[in-house]
């Protein structure tokens, strides 16, 4: 359970507030002269600590309780944004009929990063049966490194799991077609 203690806003206002950020392409001021249209005096600066405190808490309550099934196949890649004036990367999968499995905003663009990006989707959504991917070494060897353990874990048990490896650009269109609708997003937010 979330705590709104020790608040001045009541819960329903500042989970209003982080929506409208989370969901929509709107900078902390546009926020702050929605809220104040409706009668609220809110700082951006209080709405930014809100979105950066309460939103990985709602990601993590609502993913436990609205985990949706999604299909084996996965398309995976990853894109540059610039937040707070430093360039990262987004890696994000999508199954083959669009819908999102998981997303990770990272510093690096290597193996490790990859690795972890794989690690928090596979822990979500299980193992699926193959991966569509661009050219790009670091997330081969990460799903490499993933099926050498699978392979262990076969050796082991006797349960033989397995994730193909599909490289191949123009498979990969479905998630690369909606990077640009993420940055069109995130544009007006870089107002703030």
């Amino acid at each position: 359970m979330i705590s709104f203690k020790f608040r001045q806003f009541k819960k329903e206002i500042i989970l209003m507030l982080v929506r409208w950020y989370v969901a929509y392409a709107l900078s902390y001021r546009d926020i702050e002269e929605l809220a104040l249209e409706r009668g609220l005096s809110v700082d951006h600066s209080t709405i930014n600590r809100w979105v950066v405190y309460y939103a990985p808490k709602l990601e993590k309550q609502f993913r436990r309780k609205y985990k949706k099934k999604v299909s084996g196949s996965w398309r995976m890649d990853e894109t540059y944004l610039k937040i707070k004036g430093k360039d990262v990367y987004l890696y994000r999968a999508v199954d083959k009929f669009g819908k999102t499995i998981d997303f990770l905003f990272l510093e690096k663009r290597d193996k490790p990063a990859a690795m972890s990006f794989f690690v928090k989707a596979l822990g979500q959504h299980g193992i699926p049966e193959k991966v569509t991917m661009d050219k790009s070494g670091a997330n081969k060897a990460a799903i490499d490194e993933i099926n050498c353990s699978l392979y262990l874990l076969f050796l082991l048990t006797g349960i033989f799991l397995h994730i193909s490896i599909r490289q191949n650009k123009y498979l990969n269109n479905l998630v690369e077609q909606d990077h640009r609708h993420i940055k069109r997003i995130v544009k007006p937010m870089h107002r703030s």
